[in-house]
């Protein structure tokens, strides 16, 4: 190669320094500015916030829900045990497999703990390991949840006049078969006890009973509940169930020092009247804590959606799509640097082509 020529394995610069590696190299590419994800993820509103900033975002949302969904959890576990308990002492499952469910309300107290229980589980189980078809399980439980509600409020507001009405005939079906079950005879002595009542209108209502019909053969005859006596501890530390004995064969001006006279009926009315809005103060906290727990596992089904499809977004734009692949072999520019100062003879005298410096474009 005559003395003038240059040649483009050997560019140099003015200055006789080699030009610096271009930075349109594929091995050297970089890109200014945010990366492509990181704009689509911002683009995408509160969800792309989240998305952004998952790590510290997802774990408020996970501990929120997980927290309390588990306090639900251990409150419907316990109320599942209450009732798998009630069931076993009574034996009201054990005398009836193969056959219908036994009318018993522990059996709600059992099947609304194990929905609960399911639902809270899922909740937990979604938010801890960021599961969302588990999360969009405990959603779709919660609206169920709501929606029955909403049905069962319904329901009580539009018959609340003919609740009133019935609930002297209740209270008559619960005296007649008040031996016949011990959770309805367990809650009518809570009901005179926490009154201070007997009976429906007056205590002679217990003459509907045939065990305390004065007619009845029985040893309980003309007899009345030790919930309705006026002290049924007598002093003691348990209640002494004799302290009724034939208190409905006195006269009026015995009895009353003995048992209640006035009946529950009235008093109960005026108590559902004086905590009918305490009752739907209640209902409304539970609502506004499920709507929120809808809400927050609502917003991290979107989060995980939104931080899934800024990873895709990752994995797809880890080259620029318009650049080709390289088929230069993967060395430093020090390898290339010796491989040129030791290349054959041949090489710059058109014998053969040297290959170039990545970044250096041969004519």
């Amino acid at each position: 190669m005559e003395e003038g020529e240059r040649s483009p394995l050997l560019s140099q610069d003015a200055g006789g320094q080699e030009p610096p590696l271009a930075g349109s190299s594929p091995l050297t590419s970089r890109h200014p500015g945010p990366a492509p994800w990181e704009d689509q993820a911002r683009r995408a509103g509160l969800g792309g916030v989240l998305a952004c900033c998952f790590p510290w975002g997802s774990s408020c949302l996970k501990c929120l829900i997980f927290l309390s969904n588990f306090v639900f959890s251990l409150l419907s576990l316990l109320a599942l045990a209450i009732g798998l308990w009630g069931l076993a002492v009574k034996g009201s499952l054990g005398s009836s497999w193969g056959g219908p469910l036994p009318a018993d309300p522990m059996l709600g107290l059992v099947l609304g703990g194990l929905a609960f229980s399911a639902v809270s589980l899922a909740g937990c189980l979604g938010a801890l390991c960021e599961n969302a078809f588990l999360l969009r399980c405990f959603s779709g439980g919660i609206l169920a949840f709501l929606v029955l509600e909403a049905v069962a409020g319904a329901l009580v507001v539009a018959f609340w006049g003919q609740l009133q009405d019935d609930l002297e005939h209740v209270l008559h079906m619960a005296i007649t078969h008040y031996q016949d079950d011990p959770d309805l005879c367990f809650l009518i002595d809570q009901v005179q006890l926490g009154l201070q009542c007997c009976g429906v209108a007056s205590y002679q209502d217990w003459q509907w009973n045939l065990y305390f019909n004065c007619s009845s053969p029985g040893v309980q005859a003309c007899s009345l509940p030790a919930s309705c006596c006026i002290d049924p501890w007598e002093d003691g530390a348990s209640v002494n169930d004799q302290c009724g004995f034939g208190a409905l064969g006195l006269d009026e001006d015995a009895a009353q020092r003995v048992v209640h006279l006035e009946g529950c009926g009235p008093p109960l009315l005026q108590w559902l009247h004086s905590n009918i809005w305490a009752a739907g103060g209640y209902a409304i906290v539970v609502v506004v804590v499920q709507g929120a727990e809808l809400l927050l596992a609502t917003q991290l089904v979107w989060a995980l959606a939104v931080h899934k499809r800024a990873a895709e977004s990752e994995g797809l734009s880890t080259g620029p799509p318009d650049s080709a692949p390289s088929t230069l072999p993967n060395w430093s520019r020090a390898d290339w640097q010796v491989r040129r100062k030791t290349r054959a003879p041949g090489w710059g005298l058109g014998l053969q082509a040297s290959p170039p410096l990545p970044g250096e474009v041969s004519e």
